[in-house]
């Protein structure tokens, strides 16, 4: 926490957090570019955001693309947003929001957590069917080898399958990729969606890393921004507690 503090005290940190909220995911270059600043200054200050956590980095290529990163100010917000008037907080969740632009030699939506296990365990999480009943309401059904077929089977003993897709990657416990569809448009890979898992582990924590790319639209992007978050809180929740949260946090009304 002492590192976000300090990483969202510098003026200059906080513009760099309002050019990714204004176009998310974009090369020091970019950034360089509309910050008007040397670039071995910005990748210092880059690295200071990077290190408490606000700004998270995805390879494209050569290139490496930066996205903000929500999960820090989640927390302050946990711990103190009650305690505050919400106009008081206008600033900050100014900052918190991400700016999902489209473009299409981007991810659509980058989200990053750590969670206090092994790349092992949060694996069987993503994997394991009755494991992903526990936390996300629906059991994820396949043997996970590359070009298999997945289902996001729901939980309720109805056999509805809410997602179909195909397994592109599966390269046990680091990294992960499928397809993401509508089963009424399985046939239809232009309507396809991916999502990719990449788990790293550093001293007993993993990094978990989500992109979800080539969303067919705004309406898509806006469930898919609130989703994610959701799902992942209750994984980390269960994996680090042994229990879901009390709450399903998709069920949650929007303030």
């Amino acid at each position: 926490m002492d590192k976000v503090f300090k990483a969202l005290a510098d003026e200059t940190r906080r513009r760099l957090l309002d050019r990714l909220r204004e176009d998310n995911g974009q090369t020091l270059g970019e950034l360089c570019a509309r910050i008007d600043m040397k670039r071995q200054s910005v990748t210092q200050h880059l690295g200071v955001l990077e290190d408490a956590g606000l700004v998270t980095t995805v390879r494209r290529g050569r290139e490496k693309l930066h996205y903000l990163n929500p999960v820090p100010l989640h927390e302050i917000q946990e711990r103190w947003i009650d305690k505050f008037e919400r106009p008081r907080l206008s600033a900050l969740a100014a900052v918190k929001r991400q700016a999902e632009e489209a473009m299409n030699d981007k991810p659509d939506f980058v989200y990053v957590t750590y969670i206090a296990s092994t790349p092992e365990k949060v694996w069987e999480a993503l994997t394991e069917a009755d494991l992903t009943a526990a936390y996300w309401g629906h059991h994820n059904v396949s043997d996970w080898k590359a070009g298999s077929r997945w289902e996001h089977v729901r939980a309720d003993g109805s056999g509805v399958a809410d997602v179909v897709g195909r397994v592109v990657e599966s390269d046990r416990p680091t990294r992960l990729v499928v397809t993401w569809a509508a089963p009424d448009e399985e046939e239809r890979e232009e309507r396809h969606s991916r999502v990719t898992f990449d788990l790293q582990p550093h001293e007993g924590i993993v990094r978990l890393t989500v992109t979800h790319e080539d969303l067919n639209d705004e309406g898509e992007r806006a469930g898919i921004a609130s989703g994610w978050p959701a799902v992942l809180s209750n994984l980390k929740s269960l994996l680090e507690t042994g229990s879901t949260l009390p709450q399903a946090p998709w069920e949650m009304p929007a303030r």
